[in-house]
């Protein structure tokens, strides 16, 4: 099967920035009409209007994704804005980076609640709609940390971790609603994250400037879902880790504690 985007109606979550800023651009190119949504009014308002052409439909509802009323808001925009839904991609996301030792019950709970829970509910509540919609599907944005979890990214790798699993459960119990359910794992993209992070303590050097580009990332979510591949790993790193990890998952395991000593050592 391959999905044709013209016509196509997508909610795109963390719009206003990074990943979802190029997935907006690119599926409004490709003729999708759009939902975006982010807790940034003011960007999304900047992109509404350079995404602006007389043959687009883009719609802008700023929205918290944790908040059970803004899901709503979002839900009632597809229906009334848009007709109704075809695609959820699940984009929003926040970050931490320190050791969990020194981290806080706060912290991990802000992570999982944007991270993993707002991805949940906002699948739960859209159900309805998508399963009536045309090629219906949901896109879940992970990362390399949802399959292979690493030091100082805990909570991180934790939400993410929780998202693949979800995931794959919703993939075999949506399947009697006609509704396909793909997984997208990135590897260290140049987004905004690191300078939004809630914790930057960590020592490993992270150059997230040197991260694939948020438009690399784009492309690869909308290739998953115009040729429905239900998981895809995005980046030479990630891809060179994960399988590192699968088949030599002890030797990975000793070569990252060694780095972590080494780096506490002092």
């Amino acid at each position: 099967m391959v999905r044709d985007l013209r016509g196509l109606r997508i909610l795109i979550t963390g719009a206003s920035s990074g990943i979802g800023h190029s997935l907006a651009k690119q599926a409004v190119a490709g003729g999708a009409r759009v939902l975006l949504t982010s807790r940034s009014g003011d960007k999304l308002d900047d992109l509404v209007h350079a995404l602006a052409m007389p043959s687009s439909t883009v719609v802008a509802v700023p929205a918290d994704v944790t908040s059970e009323r803004d899901r709503r808001l979002l839900l009632d925009a597809a229906t009334d804005r848009l007709g109704g839904l075809d695609v959820l991609v699940n984009n929003a996301g926040i970050g931490s980076f320190g050791h969990f030792a020194d981290s806080s019950e706060e912290v991990l709970r802000q992570v999982m609640e944007v991270n993993f829970f707002a991805p949940a509910e906002m699948i739960r509540l859209l159900i309805p709609l998508i399963r009536n919609g045309r090629q219906p599907a949901i896109v879940n944005v992970s990362s390399m940390c949802g399959r292979r979890g690493m030091p100082a990214w805990t909570e991180y790798s934790a939400s993410k971790y929780a998202l693949c699993g979800l995931t794959e459960s919703l993939r075999a119990e949506l399947v009697r609603f006609g509704i396909d359910v793909l997984l997208v794992l990135p590897g260290l993209t140049k987004t905004g994250l690191g300078q939004h992070l809630l914790r930057n303590e960590g020592r490993m050097k992270i150059d997230f400037n040197g991260g694939m580009a948020p438009e690399k990332v784009a492309n690869g979510i909308l290739s998953a879902l115009r040729y429905n591949r239900s998981e895809m790993v995005l980046g030479g790193e990630a891809r060179w880790m994960l399988r590192f990890n699968r088949f030599l998952p002890r030797l990975l395991d000793r070569l990252i504690a060694n780095k972590v000593r080494r780096l506490y050592a002092s």
